[in-house]
Parts: C-alpha cells; structure tokens; sequence
C-alpha cells in the first residue's frame, strides 16, 4: 500500500514548498557516452558488404560529414540506460533530494509508459516524471520546461535526462540507392546519455538568463522516423530514418539568423560577452557557415561532431563538459546555446554557468 492521501499529499507539500520568483542554475551537467565506437570506414565497408544493388563510395561519409566516428551503445542497452548512467554523474556531482524526473530525447524505450518513469524506477527516486520530446531539441526544451517549472516555485531541484539510441534506426540493408541517400544522415548519428541538474537558486552570476524557441512546422516532413505513430504502427518498412539532408540544411538557411539576433537583444547580450557558444551539430563543413553567418569566433565554440558523431539532444551537454574541460566555460561565464532540431524548431538559451 502506498499509503493514505492525506499522508501522500502532506509528504507533497513538504518537498515541494513554495519558492516564489525564484531563478535556476544548472546545478551538474554530465554526459555518457558508450565506450564501443564505429568508424565512417566500418559504416562503409559493411553497407558494402550487405548491399551488392548499392555501393557507397569509400570515404563519401567523412567527406559530407566530417563525422569519424560513432558511439555504439552495448547489446541489450535502452535508453534509459544511457540516461540513469550520465544522471548518476549528475547525481554525484550535485547530491540532494530531485522533486521532478524530466525524461528529455528523441528516443525512448516504449510508447507508454513515459520512459521517464523507467529511468525514475532505475535510480531509486520517488519523484513525478514527465517525458520532453521535439528531436534534437529535446534536452534544450527540458531545460526550458525545468527553469519555468523552479521560477513557478513548484520545484527545487529537477533532474532532466536524454538517452538518445539512434542506432537502432540505421538502415543497413538498402533496396536501392535511394534507400541510401534518405537514410544517409542516420550514418552519422551516434548513441549517448546526457544529465542535467536545474535548481533554484537567488546567485545572480549563476542563473538561466534566457530562453527563445522558434518552429517553422510546415517542413515536419523533411525529416522523420516514421514508425510507431498512428500513421505506420507496425510496419517494418518505416523503422528507419528518412531523411532529405539537403532540404533539412536549406531549411535552416531559410530561417537565417535574425532569430538569434533579436535573443541576444532581447537579453541585453552581445557576443563579446559571451565565452562559449554551443551549437547542435549535424555536420562539419556545414558549421563554419553558420557561425560566420552569426558572427561567433571560432575560438568560442567546441567541435564535437567529427569525433563523437551527431548525438541528438545529447550534444549542447557534451559541449558543455568539454567546454569546461578545455578551460574556454568557467564559473560565472555566460554561454549561449543554440538548437536546431527537426520540424523544424530553433531553441536558444543564455546561461551564466
């Protein structure tokens, strides 16, 4: 037995007290990412391999891509999994009661229940949970629904998790070159776990200043995983990415940066008072234009996609680590977050770290 109401809605109102007009910090940010990598020559060798209709030139995924590598999550993994295990690090580096599981990814272990549930249960919490899903911009709008959630005073502390597992949608097995090409992107895409710890907080020079999110739906079909909806419930055919790569990029381009121009007014910002920027990144040569586009120096930004591959919602908090790493995001130095997700949507977030 759970208990009675009364006692169920006391225990409530006690961990959930009030804090009116409160701000958020990001209390930790950890990121998990599978020790099991395959390089773009391993892609190709086995599309190869599997596929005598289809031959992909040798090299042709790093040379559109930039992308190296990608992490491979271990057999049997879920994405709860990657999850629990960046918000154990999360955990460790900012220990205390968590009032609110925010599930935030692209992917997730079952349509219902919600997958937050799954990772609650994982770590032994108590909390409520929610799950948060737009692709890529999953983790951002977690983020965004954590912040107003504490400046709303119905929580403190909130943890917001991303388990993203796009490898379980790569079509290796092509009826044609057109299978290949609209399942081109999924070559680059890689698995990983992200956490991140938003709490109250009243220091001015540690807070979420800002937040902006912009969708410009009519292009929801430039990309998509078909399967599992209304639309295709159980067709096989439809269980892997499909995705028109370059109607994504002129998408974006479409849009162009006034967005971001008129955030960073709104917020009373200018770029020489940011330290670092992080971008979501699908592609590397596609990079250099858009920040030239928005003015950002290079030595602002992390490069995490030749490496690590496109992560999803997992790649702002896996910039963010290696920002701090390499000395460019220190306490008390803004940073400006910019996703781009499919839909498509734009999220932007200023953030004193």
């Amino acid at each position: 037995m759970i208990g009675s109401p009364i006692a169920f809605a006391a225990a409530a109102v006690d961990r959930l007290a009030i804090v009116p007009n409160a701000a958020s910090r990001l209390a930790a940010v950890a990121v998990h990412l599978p020790e099991t990598t395959r390089s773009t020559a391993e892609t190709e060798r086995e599309l190869r391999e599997r596929n005598r209709r289809v031959r992909p030139a040798t090299g042709l995924i790093r040379r559109m891509t930039g992308v190296e590598r990608v992490h491979v999550r271990p057999a049997g993994a879920q994405a709860s999994d990657l999850a629990v295990a960046a918000a154990r690090d999360a955990l460790a580096q900012s220990p205390g009661p968590i009032d609110l599981v925010v599930f935030a990814s692209a992917t997730q272990d079952l349509i219902e229940p919600a997958t937050s549930h799954i990772v609650s249960a994982k770590l032994g919490l108590d909390a409520p949970v929610m799950d948060v899903k737009n692709a890529c911009n999953s983790m951002l709008n977690g983020i965004q629904v954590a912040d107003a959630l504490i400046r709303a005073g119905q929580y403190r502390r909130v943890l917001v998790a991303s388990g993203e597992q796009p490898s379980h949608a790569v079509r290796w097995d092509l009826r044609g070159r057109e299978d290949y090409l609209r399942g081109f992107p999924g070559y680059t895409m890689s698995d990983g776990g992200a956490a991140v710890i938003v709490e109250a907080t009243s220091d001015p020079d540690r807070r979420i200043l800002a937040s902006r999110f912009h969708a410009v739906s009519r292009h929801w079909q430039v990309g998509t995983l078909p399967t599992g909806g209304t639309m295709n419930p159980h067709d096989d055919a439809y269980a892997y990415f499909d995705m028109d790569g370059s109607a994504l990029q002129r998408a974006f381009l479409d849009l162009g940066p006034q967005p971001v121009f008129d955030f960073l007014d709104e917020a009373g910002i200018t770029w020489d008072d940011v330290a670092f920027v992080g971008i979501h990144q699908v592609s590397l040569p596609f990079l250099p234009p858009i920040m030239a586009r928005l003015g950002v120096p290079e030595d602002r930004t992390v490069v995490t996609i030749a490496d690590h591959g496109n992560l999803a919602s997992v790649s702002l908090p896996l910039q963010l680590v290696r920002a701090r790493e390499r000395g460019i995001l220190a306490d008390g130095d803004l940073a400006v977050l910019i996703g781009l997700a499919g839909g498509i949507s734009l999220g932007l977030m200023a953030v004193r770290v």
